[in-house]
């Protein structure tokens, strides 16, 4: 199978914070592949802005050892990374001064699409909006790519939305969530959507429940002071978790337009219930031999952050009232997981008498190793009588793509539909701050009580209590496996 590359039109890129290690290990390296794969127009250009004081050449040398790299099994000496390299251009300059933006507007042509990518703390984010439009280059062709965390609470996202939509409209805002752009998540709207077999099934009448799971190997590393002020909540649920409930659980949109998907996620999200407390489970990693313990990674011997989060959570609206759905995120456990479960009802009558239930499961795997397993109930092969087990219907999506297949990266796909001007795969400010809305209270109710998160093992499957979240309902959570 091979994928069909459309190229876009031609473009400026700005990037803001183009000498950080976002920069250097997702954007660069995601344009790069899309040159290769004939997605750039010849004339497209890319900006580097930032402190460092360098020339466009020193830039050039910056973006070709990110490719070396981060840029994949690319064969670099058929002179393709040159005519790459040839689109890059550099300005040393200063996010809230004058410095720098004279030559940045005299870089920019007038006649071709312009996107300006804040790939710097959200800190700045509203004074680069303003530099932007003082200088001129707030007009119809522009956009903006601004990263997470939108905000840390509903009063700093509203802010952050009310800085934003100073300068620029709503049209041209791109809240940019990598997890989106994912080859799997957005098959799910496909498998959804596009297949009679699943959507007259997608509800509480045939779904029994439904698990979210991202886990992470990795410990907080040197984001730990970072990490301490955010954690799991912040940093996961209220994001990525957030969206991809809301790809689950969303109505069909009358058509596969950015604002009527966004329309139908907003719904999700404020038919959302209010959190029992006894349907949270918290927790914080130990030391390992991997790393120290949390607390000591993040140097707070009292910290009440959760490096570890379980939730039960549900849907007041008809399609799923009373359809439980368990989220989970965390880090330093026992293998890099991304995985949405869709775990079907059981038959309410067995032909074939007493046997061991079984039931339909949906597995849509995000990471590693993309694809999608249905597994269905088949008669044991051999003599001896009617056995029922149950077995894998597996696509990967490379073995359906093939190993020459263009398996693209979120990042470059979610770059190209900036250029395209298209937001399907992108926040709404509401959205942003209706998920804020319903996050706000979660937080504050064990702050308020003084929960303290509770010690899982490092390189376990998490707290014990998140077993017992489930078990008290007959369930079992999925093994965190690679």
């Amino acid at each position: 199978m091979v994928s069909r590359v459309i190229p876009v039109e031609n473009f400026d890129l700005v990037i803001f914070g183009g000498t950080g290690d976002l920069a250097r290990r997702k954007i660069l390296p995601g344009l790069f592949r899309r040159f290769c794969a004939g997605q750039m127009p010849p004339e497209a250009r890319v900006i580097g802005a930032a402190r460092a004081d360098m020339d466009s050449a020193g830039y050039r040398d910056f973006v070709a050892e990110a490719v070396r790299e981060f840029g994949g099994d690319r064969a670099f000496e058929d002179g393709t990374l040159a005519g790459f390299l040839e689109r890059m251009h550099y300005v040393p300059i200063d996010a809230r001064g004058e410095n720098g933006w004279r030559e940045l507007v005299a870089l920019i042509r007038p006649d071709v699409v312009h996107a300006f990518y804040f790939s710097v703390a959200p800190g700045l984010f509203g004074d680069l909006a303003e530099r932007l439009n003082v200088h001129g280059l707030t007009n119809d062709a522009s956009r903006i790519v601004v990263e997470k965390p939108f905000g840390r609470d509903l009063e700093t996202a509203r802010a952050l939305n009310r800085d934003l939509a100073a300068y620029f409209d709503e049209s041209q805002i791109y809240r940019i969530d990598h997890y989106l752009g994912k080859e799997t998540v957005q098959n799910l709207m496909a498998v959804r959507f596009g297949n009679m077999l699943f959507e007259p099934l997608w509800n509480s009448q045939y779904v029994d429940h439904i698990q979210i799971t991202v886990a992470e190997t990795v410990g907080v590393g040197g984001r730990g002071e970072y990490y301490d002020k955010s954690g799991a909540m912040r940093d996961m649920v209220q994001n990525h978790l957030m969206q991809l409930l809301c790809l689950i659980a969303m109505e069909p949109p009358s058509k596969f337009d950015p604002d009527a998907v966004r329309d139908e996620k907003l719904k999700v999200i404020r038919a959302l219930d209010p959190m029992d407390p006894h349907h949270i489970v918290r927790g914080q990693y130990d030391a390992g031999d991997d790393g120290p313990d949390y607390r000591t990674a993040v140097g707070d011997p009292r910290s009440r952050t959760e490096s570890y989060i379980a939730m039960k959570v549900g849907v007041s609206n008809w399609r799923w009232a009373g359809t439980p759905f368990y989220l989970r995120t965390g880090k330093r456990l026992k293998a890099r997981s991304s995985e949405i479960t869709v775990v079907f009802k059981a038959l309410n009558h067995s032909i074939f008498g007493e046997q061991e239930d079984h039931r339909n499961v949906l597995s849509i795997r995000l990471q590693p190793n993309e694809g999608i397993t249905l597994g269905v109930t088949i008669k044991e092969p051999g003599p001896g009588g009617m056995r029922l087990i149950d077995v894998p219907l597996d696509m990967s999506f490379a073995d359906a793509i093939g190993e020459n297949g263009d398996q693209t990266d979120a990042y470059e796909r979610l770059i190209m539909d900036v250029i395209r001007g298209n937001q399907t795969l992108f926040m709404r400010g509401d959205e942003v701050e209706a998920a804020w809305a319903w996050t706000d209270p979660i937080i504050q109710g064990w702050e308020a009580r003084g929960d303290v998160p509770k010690v899982y093992e490092s390189g376990s499957e998490g707290p014990v209590d998140a077993v017992q979240l489930l078990a008290r309902d007959t369930r079992v959570w999925r093994k965190v496996a690679p």
